[in-house]
C-alpha cells in the first residue's frame, strides 16, 4: 500500500439515458448491491482519505442511498476534465493524489489500483489501460520506446497507424497531488464539442516536464455500465467469476450457468447445488449442505449436513438446523429450525421455532398473521405435527407433542400431549350412489334440450 494520502473521485453525474429508467444508473444493482457499491467497496480497501461522488442528474438518489462519501455537484455536464474540476473545492487543503474513477465502471480489482498507486512512484501521472479485443471507438494510448505515455488521441482524431493500436484509454487516472489543482486547473475546452477533456491532462504534464504512464487491467475489469445490455453483461461477468471461486474452493455445482449468488453469498465446502438455484442477499451455507434445484434462498443460514429443497423458499430470517430436511415447495421465513428438524413438503413455517428433532407433516401452516401483526409458533423437540394442520399463533406446542392431522390448533399444548381438534365425522350410508345417479339424469335431460334447440 502507498504512502501517499489518496483522494478517491468518483465520477457519476452522468443523466443516463440509455438505461431509460427512473433509477440512477449507478445505483442498478448487480449480483443484488448497486453497482457503485462495488467500486466503493474497492476503494474502502485503499483507505482513502476522501472519497468524493461528483454528481449531477438525480443527485438526491446518490445522497439517499450512498453514506461515508463527499459530494460535489456538476449541474452542466462539460465533459470529465469539468466533472473533477468540481471536486476541488472539497480537497481545498489536501495535498495527496487523485484516484479518477467511473460510478458506472463497478469491477475495477484492487490489484489495479494499487498497482497504479505502485507506478505514481516513478511517474506523476498514471492511465489504466487495457488492450481491447475490439478496440472500435476507444481512445487510444500512444506511448514512447521507453514506455511512457506520449499521448491520448481519441479515434476520430487517429491516423490509420494509431488506429491499429489495441491499448486503449479506461479513463481512469491517477494524478500527482503536488500537479493536480495546477493542471485540472490549466484544462481547456477549445474543441468541437467545447468541453473538458481529462484526457487533455497527458499533454498538460508532457509540457510540464513530467511523466506519464500507463497500467493495463484486462478487459473485463474495466468494463462500463450504460445500458440494460451492459447491465446484463456485467451481471453475467460477475456470476461467471463466483461460479468459479465457488468451485475452487469446494462447491459442486451440477449446472453452473443456472447458478446465481449474490454479492455476499458465504458457502462452505462439499456444499452440492444442483441446477437452477438462486441466492438472494444475506445466505450463508455452511460445510455439507444440500441445495437441490429451484429453489429461492434470501437472508438465510444453513448449518451442517442440512438439505433443502427442491423448490423450497427460504426468506429473510430462515436459521436450518444441522442435519435438517426442508423438502419441496415448503417456505420458510423468520424461522428458527433446530437440528435434524423435517419439513418435507407443502409446508409454510413463519415467525416460529422448531425444537431439535420435530416432524412437520405435509401442508401445515403456522397461522402467523391477522391482518395488523405477526405472532409467534414454538414447536418443541420431537413434535409430530400431522399433515394438514393449522397452528394458530400465538400458539405453544411442547416437546414430545403428537397433533392429529387436519387439526387447527388454537391453544397451547403441554409436553407429551396428543392434540386433536376435528369435526366428527358423520357417514350419510347411499348418499353418493344418489347423487351420481340424479345429477347423471339432470346432465342428460340438458344435452337433450340443447339437441332440439339445434335441430
Amino acid at each position: 500500500m502507498a504512502s501517499t494520502p489518496l483522494a478517491a473521485i468518483v465520477l457519476a453525474a452522468g443523466k443516463g439515458t440509455r438505461m431509460r429508467s427512473n433509477l440512477h444508473k449507478v445505483l442498478h444493482p448487480i449480483a443484488g448491491k448497486p453497482m457503485i457499491m462495488h467500486l466503493l467497496d474497492t476503494v474502502d480497501a485503499l483507505a482513502p482519505s476522501k472519497k468524493i461522488l461528483v454528481v449531477g442528474d438525480r443527485a438526491e438518489q446518490l445522497r439517499s442511498a450512498i453514506d461515508d462519501v463527499e459530494f460535489a455537484l456538476q449541474t452542466e455536464q462539460f465533459g470529465t476534465g469539468h466533472a473533477v474540476q468540481m471536486a476541488l473545492p472539497a480537497l481545498n487543503g489536501f495535498s495527496g493524489d487523485l484516484l479518477v474513477l467511473y460510478g458506472d465502471v463497478p469491477f475495477v480489482p484492487l490489484s489495479v489500483m494499487e498497482a497504479m498507486q505502485a507506478a505514481r512512484e516513478s511517474a506523476s501521472l498514471v492511465v489504466l489501460g487495457f488492450e481491447a479485443s475490439v478496440p472500435g471507438a476507444y481512445g487510444r494510448l500512444i506511448t514512447d520506446e521507453d514506455g511512457s505515455l506520449a499521448r491520448i488521441v481519441e479515434f476520430k482524431d487517429a491516423n490509420e497507424t494509431e488506429r491499429a493500436v489495441t491499448l486503449c484509454n479506461s479513463g481512469m487516472m491517477l494524478i500527482a497531488g503536488d500537479k493536480a489543482a495546477t493542471w485540472l486547473e490549466a484544462l481547456d475546452n477549445n474543441n468541437a464539442a467545447g468541453e473538458y477533456y481529462l484526457t487533455d491532462l497527458v499533454e498538460i504534464a508532457r509540457d510540464d516536464g513530467a511523466t506519464s504512464t500507463v497500467v493495463t487491467a484486462a478487459e473485463h475489469d474495466v468494463m462500463g455500465v450504460n445500458s440494460r445490455i451492459d447491465l446484463a453483461a456485467a451481471e453475467a461477468a460477475f456470476q461467471a467469476l463466483a461460479r468459479i471461486n465457488a468451485m475452487e474452493s469446494g462447491v459442486t455445482l451440477m449446472a453452473p450457468e443456472t447458478v446465481f449468488f449474490s454479492h455476499d453469498t458465504v458457502i462452505g465446502r462439499d456444499v452440492t447445488i444442483e441446477p437452477s438455484v438462486v441466492f438472494g442477499p444475506g445466505v450463508t451455507v455452511a460445510d455439507g449442505v444440500t441445495i437441490k434445484a429451484f429453489t429461492h434462498l434470501e437472508g438465510a443460514t444453513i448449518h451442517e449436513d442440512a438439505s433443502v429443497g427442491p423448490y423450497a423458499r427460504l426468506r429473510p430470517g430462515a436459521d436450518i438446523g444441522a442435519g435438517s430436511k426442508i423438502g419441496n415447495f415448503v417456505e420458510i421465513k423468520k424461522a428458527k429450525l433446530d437440528r435434524g428438524v423435517k419439513v418435507s413438503h407443502l409446508t409454510y413455517i413463519g415467525d416460529a421455532t422448531v425444537g431439535a428433532e420435530a416432524n412437520i407433516g405435509a401442508g401445515t401452516i403456522t397461522c402467523n398473521y391477522d391482518g395488523f401483526l405477526k405472532y409467534q409458533t414454538n414447536i418443541g423437540a420431537g413434535a409430530f405435527i400431522g399433515s394438514n394442520s393449522a397452528l394458530v399463533a400465538p400458539v405453544n406446542i411442547g416437546a414430545g407433542v403428537i397433533v392429529g392431522a387436519g387439526s387447527v390448533i388454537t391453544k397451547d399444548v403441554p409436553s407429551d400431549a396428543l392434540a386433536v381438534s376435528r369435526a366428527k365425522q358423520r357417514d350419510i350410508k347411499g348418499y353418493a350412489a344418489k347423487f351420481r345417479s340424479e345429477k347423471a339424469a339432470e346432465k342428460a335431460e340438458k344435452n337433450n334440450t340443447s339437441d332440439k334447440k339445434e335441430g
